[in-house]
């Protein structure tokens, strides 16, 4: 396996839940990490719990949007030498039917979870060229192969990223660049676009650590191999 000391790497929604989880676990692993979060006072208060892990900074960055992705990476630039490694992990969900979802809901789905994707990817692709390659990690869903009643935006975001996953390693595989899919079940974290808790706890549910750690196998592979899609479940789904 390789090691990832001296590597530096981004991870969005790095503040909480599964992005918080892969933050400390690439921090464990020897990289500098960058987090971002809406909100500076949670982006402070998780760099400043995290310090003692190793080198951490972050940026009150929205993602979702192009200006807010230049924010992130322009903070990253100034803390880092250069950057190897993206795990896309931004993401929310707002769940109502179609004929009950407002334009404004449906966008804060795709705006999130599929366009801050691509803008981040964007950003990091040009950084990769001047490192020789790079390791872009998007965070999909078991809901991107599983539609539900209530899901139409979430699924098509999920949907969506995986389909722009896989064209984005055939765009750039020749570039140095590897890029994973992962995609867990019900995590036990808080989700939803209104903060409220979603979990209840239930420890059938798949820990965030568990999603951390499928991210640090995958980086830690060999290069000259890429582990495409690693799709996580509950051993035991709850009943």
């Amino acid at each position: 396996m390789e090691s990832l000391a001296g590597k530096n790497a981004i991870v969005t929604g790095g503040t909480r839940g599964i992005g918080r989880a892969i933050a400390e676990r690439l921090l464990r692993d020897g990289a500098a990490v960058a987090v971002n979060g809406r909100s500076q006072e949670a982006v402070d208060r998780a760099v400043e719990e995290m310090r003692g892990m190793g080198k951490i900074t972050g940026v009150a960055a929205d993602v979702s949007t192009v200006e807010g992705a230049r924010q992130l990476f322009a903070a990253a630039d100034r803390a880092f030498d250069g950057l190897d490694i993206l795990v896309n992990n931004a993401g929310q969900g707002r769940f109502k039917r179609v004929g009950e979802m407002t334009p404004e809901e449906w966008h804060q789905n795709i705006d999130l979870n599929l366009n801050g994707a691509f803008y981040c990817t964007h950003e990091a692709l040009a950084r990769f060229g001047k490192r020789g390659g790079g390791f872009i990690v998007n965070i999909s869903s078991l809901a991107a192969r599983n539609p539900f009643s209530g899901g139409a935006a979430y699924n098509a975001s999920k949907f969506g990223l995986n389909g722009f996953t896989e064209a984005l390693m055939l765009d750039h595989r020749n570039d140095n660049v590897r890029v994973s899919s992962i995609m867990p079940g019900s995590v036990d974290t808080e989700f939803s676009g209104s903060g409220e808790k979603a979990s209840t706890g239930a420890s059938w549910k798949i820990a965030p650590e568990d999603v951390a750690e499928a991210v640090s196998l995958v980086l830690r592979m060999p290069a000259r191999t890429m582990v495409s899609r690693v799709e996580i479940r509950p051993s035991k789904p709850g009943k």
